[in-house]
């Protein structure tokens, strides 16, 4: 009998936003499982057992009860400590299990049936089972439908009155497009709950003026709340002029949202009246949690399993709060008594103290907020449930992000590529150069260097900018004005020195600027307009820095409203500096009905370098939106059977050695980690299609002498040892060794130079290249990533390496490549070269990464795998030296699996 398989527990979020708990099943449950099938309607106790089953016998529970968690297996839900849903599977054949499940009436259709077949599908794979029966009677139609929309490859036969289906559980595209779907529903509609309340209580209002209670408050008030507001205080009749109550049981009607603001201590009391009530969700603006140390964070882990198992999602702790400026609701549930006005920019800020900075900015440039949330320790709620929400929220067109931490960085990614094919995600992220996380954040640092979470980043398709200032500019442009369709940037002017200034900062943002059109100091309004319909027009121009200082005399608002103007009927975006004037002046406002900040307003910036930085910014994300999708291609000579038989024996015999190998960004090798010899090696990447250049350890002259015989001429003799490119540069490799002479001057050479620090080889010669170095493995933060990078000291020195996560398409592959600073070297002419035959094969190096990404994309037992060096040259990307760590393949991956949330500690 397997023991308690704890990875199995999950929180998940169900299709009306709510929360269950999810949990193998044990012997203690047998009451739960009595008083659970008590509440069943006949009907679905028909539906489940095709036959009345009132009551079920001690024999009955004894059997749901009691399983092996290896050939019986069985999962339950609960809401509020009460069983809500089980499934459950019996294996009746090596690979074959049959399954069945069971959902409260009062619970179907929230989506319980599809999240448990999800759950106990991993499980079954994890336990070898492979298929799964199920007999399901014909009138059942939900449940029949249930197992049709898994995604999962299916039969159907239909045997004296029952319907009997056969599921292939090997997860296909089609099952994990429709487990992401319905997790971005789901997620979505418990954002919705949140942000779209239609009553609040704020519990801990204060009479004290300047108190957090009272702010909290009196916001919600001061903004208009569209619905019922309840103080709650222990004593007060009133609050504000608002009746009061005692406590949240007291209010007699129903309570959507909970505003928190008592002692950390009182919290959970709080929660679980909240949870007796029926409250949706939790916005907890105390302190006094995670950020304090142990004693905080226990508090909070346990405030965050008391919401989600009543259903609730929170909010905090510590937090600034949250808003909606839809006019059906004007919920302003924040400590901050200014909000921006509506507006199409969504902001998720993990930061309750810059919270309140970050929503005077805004307004301060005139810009306007859809949605806002700073989640403090974002112990529940994160950015990434907020990208679910604002991918199909109709009153959202920017995302922009502030993060301290990310919870899930693996989904991070995921969700931002998806968000960003629709919308501009604009993303900040603090604390790059310590890779820490603030104090109490339910989430620990990465474990990448900042530049290669850049490289994710910028894979992904988000706009990663160094600072709240850049954010904002970057914002102005993709709030107010349309995306570019290319780089090249006309500039129109009346300064010489400024116009420069414009064309200069273009060149260095990889822009293509266009000779500036000077129309001198004493230009018109007029001589703008006709200079900008010129450029709109002109099919050479995707976009239009405009500059205007005007000269010493009075200054009218005529230029101003030639910009409005034209930028109103404008597909090209105009940005401009306007009087140095800083983010949307209300002379080049299109403004609405309501006052609001509409499209087509132009922003304006301080300094002729910023707006061509948030230009190129924009430029850059719409040639990442509008390029050619990328594809997986069909590659011959993949043998997954022969990789998990290589690993099996390798994990079998290996012994764990510790070795100090950097991996990506300085991680080092963990202990636990088995480095598998030479051979093994081979045979791995051989499974995929990876050839290795044969080498032969030698230890004596003589014998490289008679390895160079048998691998043939010319040969090369070199040190074998991780770290020696870097520490000796070139000296520890002789090649181009033509004659029996060379290859023993070169051994004696390289012996005495390195005695007992590292192997001497003898490998054939390839012809010159271009020596690269991939790097590839499953990485604890992001899951499988590979890097690329030259075989150089400089390269290596200066960190010119990029990264990308697993499994890699075609366009991934190729940016990959592409996104170091010495790329260049793999497309021009190698030295010497005088022939374009000579070029180096940069097709088959993406391949090989392509390669590369899927092995460890499908081993998690893969911890890294070091190609170096790769040599590119015209006949191909050759593997001249490759090494490999195994290790135990962790319980459960970022971001594979079935849904759940985040996990604390159960």
């Amino acid at each position: 009998m397997q023991s308690y398989p704890n990875h199995w527990e999950a929180d998940v979020v169900l299709t009306d936003g709510g929360t269950a708990h999810m949990r193998p099943i044990t012997p203690e449950d047998a009451d739960l499982l009595r008083e659970f099938h008590a509440r069943l309607s006949p009907e679905t106790i028909y539906y489940r057992f095709f036959a009345p089953y009132p009551k079920l016998s001690d024999r009955d529970v004894d059997r749901f009860t009691n399983v092996d968690y290896e050939d019986r297996v069985g999962l339950v839900a609960t809401i509020s400590d009460s069983l809500v849903a089980v499934v459950r599977y019996d294996k009746i054949a090596p690979e074959e299990a049959e399954v069945a499940f069971v959902v409260e009436d009062a619970h179907q259709g929230r989506g319980l049936a599809s999240v448990l077949l999800e759950h106990i599908g991993a499980a079954a794979r994890e336990r070898g089972v492979r298929r799964f029966i199920a007999d399901v009677l014909p009138e059942n139609r939900r449940m029949v439908n249930v197992f049709r929309e898994a995604g999962y490859t299916a039969q159907q036969t239909f045997d004296e009155g029952v319907i009997r289906l056969t599921l292939d559980l090997q997860p296909t595209d089609n099952s994990k497009e429709v487990m992401q779907a319905r997790e971005q529903r789901a997620e979505s509609r418990s954002i919705a709950r949140l942000l779209y309340p239609e009553s609040v209580a704020v519990i801990g209002a204060s009479r004290t003026a300047h108190t957090i209670g009272q702010s909290s408050l009196r916001n919600l008030l001061g903004g208009d709340f569209q619905g019922p507001v309840y103080p709650v205080h222990p004593e007060a009749k009133a609050v504000a002029g608002v009746r009061a109550y005692p406590t949240v049981s007291d209010i007699p009607d129903d309570v959507d949202l909970a505003v928190v603001a008592v002692r950390a201590d009182s919290v959970l009391p709080i929660v679980e009246e909240c949870a007796e009530k029926g409250v949706h969700g939790l916005v907890v603006v105390s302190s006094g949690f995670g950020e304090i140390g142990a004693e905080g964070r226990a508090r909070q882990d346990e405030l965050v399993r008391t919401a989600r198992a009543a259903g609730m999602r929170v909010v905090g702790p510590n937090c600034l709060g949250i808003a909606n400026s839809d006019p059906e609701v004007s919920l302003n549930a924040t400590l901050s008594p200014d909000l921006p006005p509506s507006g199409p920019i969504g902001f998720f800020s993990q930061s309750g103290a810059l919270g309140r900075a970050i929503l005077q900015s805004v307004a301060e440039r005139g810009m306007g907020l859809s949605t806002f949330v700073s989640a403090g320790n974002r112990a529940d709620v994160s950015g990434n449930d907020l990208m679910q929400y604002w991918q199909e929220d109709p009153t959202t067109g920017v995302v922009l992000q502030y993060l301290e931490s990310l919870g899930n960085p693996r989904k991070f990614t995921r969700l931002a590529r998806r968000l960003a094919k629709q919308k501009p995600l604009v993303a900040v992220r603090s604390g790059g150069s310590a890779q820490a996380t603030p104090t109490g954040h339910a989430a620990g640092g990465l474990s990448l260097p900042d530049y290669a979470v850049t490289s994710l980043f910028q894979q992904a398709g988000v706009v990663r900018v160094d600072d709240i200032t850049q954010m904002f500019d970057a914002a102005q442009v993709f709030a107010y004005q349309p995306l570019p369709e290319g780089a090249r940037v006309g500039i129109i002017g009346n300064s010489d020195s400024l116009e420069l200034l414009v064309k200069d900062a273009a060149v260095r943002q990889g822009l293509k600027p266009h000779e500036p059109v000077n129309l001198g100091p004493q230009a018109t309004a007029k001589d703008f307009d006709l200079a900008l319909e010129a450029a709109l027009s002109s099919p050479e121009v995707d976009s239009v820095v405009v500059v205007f200082i005007p000269a010493l005399h009075p200054i009218s608002d005529d230029v101003a409203r030639v910009l409005r103007a034209r930028a109103q009927g404008a597909d090209k975006p105009i940005v401009t500096t306007y009087l140095a004037r800083q983010g949307l002046p209300e002379e080049l406002r299109h403004v609405g009905d309501s006052g609001e900040t509409l499209k087509g307003s132009v922003p304006s910036y301080p300094a002729p370098e910023d707006a061509v930085r948030a230009l190129s910014l924009a430029t850059r994300y719409a040639q990442w939106r509008n390029r050619k999708p990328g594809r997986h291609p069909e590659l011959p000579d993949i043998d997954r059977a022969r990789a998990r038989a290589v690993i099996t024996r390798a994990l079998d015999k290996g012994t764990p050695q510790e070795e100090d190998v950097a991996w990506f960004g300085g991680e080092r090798r963990y202990d636990e980690e088995t480095a598998i010899p030479g051979q093994d090696a081979r045979d791995l990447l051989a499974s995929y299609g990876i050839a290795v250049y044969p080498d032969i350890t030698v230890s004596s002259a003589d014998e490289a002498v008679v390895a160079a015989g048998q691998l043939g001429y010319p040969a090369v003799v070199k040190a074998d040892a991780p770290d020696l490119r870097v520490r000796a540069g070139g000296t520890f490799v002789r090649a181009d060794l033509r004659t029996p002479e060379d290859v023993r001057s070169a051994y004696n050479s390289l012996a005495d130079r390195f005695s007992g620090e590292a192997e001497l080889v003898v490998q054939r010669m390839a012809a010159p290249g271009v020596p690269t170095v991939i790097r590839a493995g499953d990485n604890q933060s992001f899951g499988s990533v590979v890097s690329f990078g030259l075989a150089d000291v400089t390269a290596e020195l200066l960190d010119d390496r990029a990264f990308r996560l697993a499994p890699l398409s075609d366009m991934d592959a190729a940016d990959l490549i592409h996104a170091v600073r010495a790329a260049p070297l793999l497309f021009g002419l190698p030295a010497g070269s005088t022939s374009l035959a000579e070029q180096p094969n940069v097709e088959a190096l993406e391949e090989l990464l392509i390669r590369v990404s899927r092995l460890v994309e499908a081993f998690p037992e893969i911890g890294y795998i070091d190609l170096d060096p790769v040599l590119v040259n015209a006949t191909g990307a050759h593997v001249l030296g490759a090494r490999a760590w195994l290790r135990e393949a962790p319980e459960v991956r970022p971001d594979v699996g079935p849904r759940r949330l985040r996990g604390v500690t159960f």
